[in-house]
């Protein structure tokens, strides 16, 4: 660990990424808190993972500026976790909740050793939009009931069905206090905002205008926070919970991988620099492993952090670990000054960190770029709000691939051109015009283009019906970079057509050694007498010519040699 913090750090940026560190603390202070109390695990949950998290992922990471904190992502999904199992197991389910967690930073882990990291972020925008709005617009409903003077409970449905009551039966100095905030986020100024955020200015006028004239207004508050280092916490399973504990173990660490990566790439954009993808995963995976191991929330890159740490000089992996260092000096002397917190002042903080999540640029447009990108995007965001997180993304990437898939079998079936006669439409030279004109009317050439994958099978198929109206095939791949095993058995099954049609076949194997190996792998270069395989389609055409020219008893002996 010393060896790998050494060559990593250079001391040079030090004053810099003492400013940033600490600059990002205060940052993550307050949103640390608030992800901890709406996940359910309690506001010492997110400060342990600031801690852990925060530290180790800046230690093993692989982008030098990133600050780990609880994401509103993360949060969403382990507050469902939470829900969930804390009901079916009321004695053991939280505890299952962070075992869950650890089982996250293992997958992560593992992505990183199997260098998935350039993979993680392929997915289409349409859904990681459609996912991200969706996450942003459950935080917002679930933050309605401390808004309103209330604890949420039920969930994203819950919140919903209990909206009325909780309208007619509002607390005045709640909503006062969450409205305040909000309205001290957005309108802050500038020349204020770049000597301290407006989150910590919100938490800390908040709450003091809270105690002074909202004392006996029945608020809800954060309450006691213990202080000290935080206790072991072992796995903890029952079996026949084991199954989704893992399911729900992968889903949050796929999605700490996509909100790290993202926010890696945001780094880079920044610091002009190139993170390690695969490295990153195992850092986020280490934090996210030991933040479970010790009663803390799942967490990722975070954007805003991110963004401050460098903005006020962080510049090496020591920014990150002096921002964790700083909040555990808070988890260990300072968590007293939390308690008076109201949870109405931590809504309103996470309201906005809601509506930022929700993507406004894509919403407002989609349906203008795309009808069938819209569909997607608003399929997704509906069924991570109402349905379930894991079912979004799987239904989203599912319609996403198969929509893409039909594009390029549209595209590829272009590429399959049946030229039965030359004019000027046809892809020839005019050498090969004049050969084709010879056949008159007997020769059938198959113009493969570009790679063929199993989109291109059906149109290849799809030839063998007209085949019986010729005497000669030419079957053209020498323009095919790429032969996918489909596509290939479609042009296997074509020439056995056309050897049952008795058709003379001519190949024009192309310079490609992955189109020539695959052709010799299915064996059907040795289907074909040598001289009817040439690598050069005006050769073809003369072979052709010269075929036909031939009497008709030799073109029948010849037909028939193939079988």
């Amino acid at each position: 660990m010393l060896t790998n913090f050494v060559n990593r750090v250079h001391f040079k940026y030090w004053r810099g990424d003492l400013f940033g560190g600490l600059t990002a603390a205060i940052v993550a202070l307050p949103m640390a808190l608030a992800f901890g109390v709406t996940s359910g695990a309690g506001a010492t949950a997110g400060l342990y993972c600031v801690v852990l998290l925060g530290f180790f992922a800046a230690l093993f990471g692989g982008t030098p500026t990133l600050i780990s904190n609880p994401t509103g992502p993360m949060t969403v999904v382990i507050a469902a976790v939470i829900t969930r199992l804390t009901s079916e197991y009321p004695d053991q389910g939280l505890y299952m909740a962070f075992t869950v967690v650890m089982l996250a930073g293992c997958f992560q882990i593992l992505f990183g050793l199997l260098r998935l990291g350039k993979y993680i972020t392929l997915m289409p925008y349409t859904v990681i939009s459609g996912f991200m709005s969706g996450i942003g617009l459950i935080m917002i409903l679930l933050q309605i009931g401390p808004l309103l003077g209330h604890n949420s409970k039920g969930g994203v449905l819950g919140a919903v069905q209990n909206l009325p009551e909780w309208i007619q039966t509002l607390n005045p100095a709640a909503l006062t206090l969450g409205l305040f905030t909000l309205g001290l986020i957005y309108f802050t100024p500038q020349k204020i905002r770049r000597i301290v955020p407006p989150q910590l200015l919100a938490l800390v006028l908040g709450t003091i205008l809270s105690m002074v004239f909202f004392a006996d207004a029945g608020l809800t508050r954060i309450g006691t926070i213990p202080t000290g280092l935080p206790e072991f916490v072992p796995p903890t399973f029952t079996l026949p919970a084991l199954k989704t504990m893992i399911v729900d173990g992968a889903m949050l660490g796929m999605l700490g991988c996509i909100d790290s990566l993202l926010t890696s790439v945001i780094a880079d954009s920044i610091t002009r620099t190139q993170h390690d993808s695969d490295k990153e995963l195992i850092g986020q995976g280490i934090g996210n492993l030991l933040s479970g191991l010790f009663g803390g929330l799942p967490g990722a890159g975070a954007t805003m952090g991110t963004v401050v740490n460098i903005q006020a000089g962080g510049r090496t992996c020591l920014s990150g670990m002096i921002h964790a260092v700083i909040l555990l000096m808070v988890v260990l002397w300072a968590a007293p000054l939390t308690e008076p917190i109201p949870a109405a002042v931590l809504a309103g903080i996470l309201i906005k960190v809601g509506i930022d999540i929700i993507d406004w640029n894509f919403l407002k447009r989609a349906h203008v770029l795309s009808l069938r990108a819209a569909f997607i995007m608003y399929g997704v965001m509906l069924l991570t709000v109402f349905v379930d997180l894991i079912v979004a993304v799987g239904v989203g990437v599912f319609i996403a691939n198969m929509l893409t898939i039909k594009r390029l079998a549209d595209l590829q079936s272009e590429d399959v051109k049946a030229i039965t006669h030359a004019d000027d439409q046809t892809p020839l030279t005019p050498e090969e015009k004049e050969l084709f004109r010879q056949a008159k009317g007997q020769l059938l050439l198959l113009h493969l283009g570009g790679p063929m994958s199993f989109g291109s099978a059906w149109a290849i198929s799809q030839r063998q019906a007209i085949m019986s109206d010729y005497k000669v095939l030419i079957l053209d791949v020498s323009s095919v970079p790429l032969l996918g095993v489909t596509a290939t058995l479609a042009i296997e099954s074509l020439i056995q057509e056309a050897q049952k049609h008795r058709l003379a076949i001519f190949l024009v194997n192309g310079s490609a050694d992955k189109v020539q190996q695959r052709l010799q792998r299915f064996r059907i270069l040795d289907r074909l007498p040598a001289d009817h395989v040439v690598s050069d389609r005006r050769q073809a055409l003369e072979k052709a010519i010269q075929f036909l020219h031939q009497p008709q008893e030799v073109l029948e002996v010849t037909t028939g040699s193939y079988e």
